[in-house]
Parts: C-alpha cells; structure tokens; sequence
C-alpha cells in the first residue's frame, strides 16, 4: 500500500511539474505572439492570454510547494524557441498551424470574420489601414514540408529500384534525373489545375454574393444582423454594425463572403504560386539522392545516397511533428523508417525484375 501510495505521488508530481511547465511556455509564447501584434488590436487579446496563464502557472507552483517540491530551472522547449524565431519574421497568422500544434489559444482570431470594432482578420483596421500582410498561409509551410519528402522518398526509391536492378551509376543518374522532373512537373500541373479549379469556385460564389449585395442591400444587411446576434451581439448593435458595413461596399462584400462562405477574399490561394511552391519543393527533395553521384560513383555513391536521405528524412520529420506536436524525435524515426522501407522495397523489387529478365 505504501509503495502504490509513492508510485501515485510521484505521477501526481510529475504531472503538476508538467502542466507548469507548459502553462510557463503558454504565457512565454503569448508575450511572442503579443509582440509579433505590436499596435493592432489582438495584441492586448494574446497579453491578457498570457497573465491566465501565468495565473495557472503559479497555482500549479503553489500545489507543488504545498508537496515540499522544488521547481526546477526553466526554459522554452526547443519547438516553442524555433516557432518564437519565426514570429519574428513571418506573421503569427502564418504560423497558426505550429502555434496550435503547442497549445496556443486564441487562433480564431485569424479565421473569423470581423468583429464587433470592425478589426478584421487580414489587418484592415476601421479606416482601411492595412498594418500586415500575410504573405502565406501556415499551409503552405505544411504543402511545402511535405512536397520536400515526396520528391525525397519518390526519388530515392525510383533510383534504388534502378541500382537494384543491376543498372550501372550512368542509368540510376539517368533515372533519378527523370524522376526529379517529371515528378516535379507533375505535381505541380495537378497543384496549378486544383488550386485554380477551386480559385474559379470561390470568385464565382464571391461575384455572385456581390452581384446580391448590390441588388438587395437591405436584405444583405439584415441577414449581417441575424449573424452578428446570434454571436451574442445586442439586436440594436447588431443592425447598427451590419449597417455600418454595408455602407462601405468593400468591407461588406468581404464580411459576407467570411461569414456566408466561409471565404476570405484577401487570402484566397494562387494557383501560379501554388504551383511554383510544389514544383520547388519536390525538386529539393528529389536532388538529394542524386547530389553523392556528382563525388562518387558505384556503392561509395549509393552509401553516400542512404546516408544523406536518412538525414534529410529525419529532418523533414522533425519538421512534421512541428505540425503535429509530436515528439521531434519519434517523427524524425518514424520518417526515417517510411523513407528507406520504401527504397528497399523498390531495390527487391528491382533486383527481382533484374534477375528475371537477365
């Protein structure tokens, strides 16, 4: 009894010493996030996040000092200072994706419509003042993560299937060569082709919502202020926003397309840029099997090949569990794994066909 009674202490020490922890990450994050804000209305939003948790983080310490237990020496994770780094270069909005992988609250705020001040998403401020521009969404950091570990993994297969096969270092070349361009062209033809088909989707829903706006204004206004109270808003408040809006043809139009649509006209995707991403990015991917072959030639070449693919894939699975909030290190493993079983899949398979066609 006294050994189980031990056993559930420590867990209950070590989970107190955990949620800590992750409370003290949460506000040092907010702060970040608060100072990437600096001057627009979400900044005092993600400050006031931070004292919650700060709060919580201090009740946490206080059960543990009730225990007689020391708290340890802090400092952000190594995910949580690589995501603060970025913050510093590209917009929090940009980076929802990693932000929300590490439990930081408050991420609506960049996908809902505008608010009760007339603040919206994208940086428009009630005088139309754009004060940030978000240059990509946090998906298209996910898309070109991923594009890099296609052309990785694709690529090194194709080219072991080729070596296994018995061909010489000028034919695996030739392959790897092949795969790295029609791979790229081809994902990024069906990126272009996808991303512009639902493109065309959106102006068109976006031109017919227009078209009723300028046909039927009070009727537009009115459905605004069924939205903006069923939010919570007062009715009176919420029929003096929605008209407000609607006087201004612009921030209508874009307030009913993210309320009715679900669409933010200032962020739709481009489908050239969509394109050039994956193009890119499978291209990086599937270079990296092929770069020992311009120092080595034969087995030296193929080691040399494993061996930086191993490291690439474990970094692009490092990468991955920025996303997903997963141990750094499983990910990078469990990449590593998926990468080379599929390029010795390939190399049996083509030392199979090798065999039997010789």
């Amino acid at each position: 009894m006294d050994v189980l009674e031990t056993h559930l202490s420590e867990q209950d020490t070590s989970h107190a010493l955990g949620s800590w922890a992750e409370e003290r990450q949460s506000a040092w994050l907010y702060r970040r996030v608060s100072d990437a804000e600096s001057g627009t209305a979400r900044q005092h939003l993600f400050l006031e996040l931070a004292a919650e948790a700060d709060r919580q983080a201090g009740l946490w310490a206080a059960r543990l000092a009730e225990r007689g237990v020391p708290l340890p020496a802090w400092r952000p994770s190594l995910r949580a200072r690589l995501v603060a780094r970025l913050l510093r270069h590209c917009e929090p909005a940009t980076l929802r994706p990693l932000l929300a992988a590490l439990k930081v609250r408050g991420m609506s705020v960049y996908v809902s419509a505008y608010s009760a001040t007339g603040q919206s998403t994208t940086g428009h401020t009630k005088d139309g003042e754009r004060r940030h521009r978000v240059l990509a969404d946090g998906n298209d950091l996910r898309a070109v993560v991923f594009g890099v570990n296609d052309g990785l993994v694709s690529n090194l297969s194709l080219m072991f299937g080729m070596a296994g096969s018995g061909a010489g270092d000028s034919a695996v070349v030739l392959a790897g060569v092949a795969g790295l361009l029609a791979g790229s062209l081809s994902m990024a033809a069906g990126e272009y082709v996808s991303v512009r088909a639902q493109r065309e989707l959106h102006d068109n829903q976006i031109a017919l919502e227009r078209a009723e706006l300028d046909a039927y204004p009070e009727a537009e206004a009115s459905e605004l202020a069924t939205i903006f109270e069923a939010r919570g808003m007062g009715r009176e408040a919420a029929r003096q926003a929605a008209d407000a809006l609607i006087a201004d043809p612009d921030r209508a139009l874009a307030t009913l397309a993210r309320e009715e649509l679900g669409l933010d006209p200032d962020s739709l995707a481009s489908p050239w840029r969509a394109a050039l991403a994956s193009f890119f990015a499978f291209c990086v991917g599937a270079t990296i099997p092929l770069l020992p072959f311009t120092l080595a030639t034969g087995m030296d070449a193929l080691a040399g090949a494993v061996v930086l693919s191993s490291a690439a894939l474990m970094g692009v699975g490092a990468l991955v569990a920025l996303f997903s909030g997963g141990a750094a290190a499983r990910s990078a493993l469990r990449m590593l794994a998926i990468g080379l079983g599929a390029a010795a899949v390939t190399w049996m398979i083509g030392r199979a066909l090798g065999v039997a066609v010789g």
